[in-house]
């Protein structure tokens, strides 16, 4: 059989674990780009995710440094589900992705990585996008480039926020 590497997990799963929250650090910064932050909102944001479990992963987080649900303010729970309906639309009109899967990994036995920072998940699906690679292989394909999917996905929100 001939391998497949990934060597972009390898970073992500051997590398060095940031001590401040991800999403709290990033939202420190300008730098919207380098760090995939595709919208910021008053109480929330829009990022994509740097090691996606599909090409356009995007979450929703507060701004605020919280781990639960029960921890939102209405405001706060109110814009990440208008930024939530905004990044699904995104992904159906600028990719555009056959369905989604959207969910929130609330403790780490429910598959949060980042379990101190509520977000939400929003994986685009494609038809065929389930095959054998992940199985036999143990190699996930990703179809689209990251920054170019950024920058894409930018010049769409601009015209999903003016709507």
């Amino acid at each position: 059989m001939e391998g497949l590497w990934a060597p972009w997990r390898a970073e992500y799963i051997l590398g060095p674990k940031e001590k401040e929250c991800i999403f709290c650090s990033r939202l420190k910064q300008t730098r919207d780009r380098d760090n995939l932050i595709l919208h910021r909102a008053k109480k929330s944001f829009i990022i994509m995710n740097l090691y996606p479990y599909n090409s356009g992963h995007l979450m929703v987080a507060p701004n605020a440094h919280k781990a639960k649900l029960d921890e939102l303010t209405k405001a706060e729970y109110t814009e990440m589900f208008q930024l939530l309906t905004i990044g699904s639309k995104l992904l159906t009109t600028a990719m555009p992705a056959d369905g989604l899967n959207i969910g929130i990994n609330l403790g780490e036995v429910a598959g949060s990585s980042i379990k101190e920072h509520l977000h939400i998940h929003i994986v685009p699906r494609f038809t065929g996008d389930t095959n054998f690679m992940p199985v036999i292989g143990l190699t996930k394909v990703q179809s689209f480039a990251l920054l170019e999917t950024y920058d894409a996905f930018k010049k769409h929100l601009k015209k999903l926020l003016k709507s």
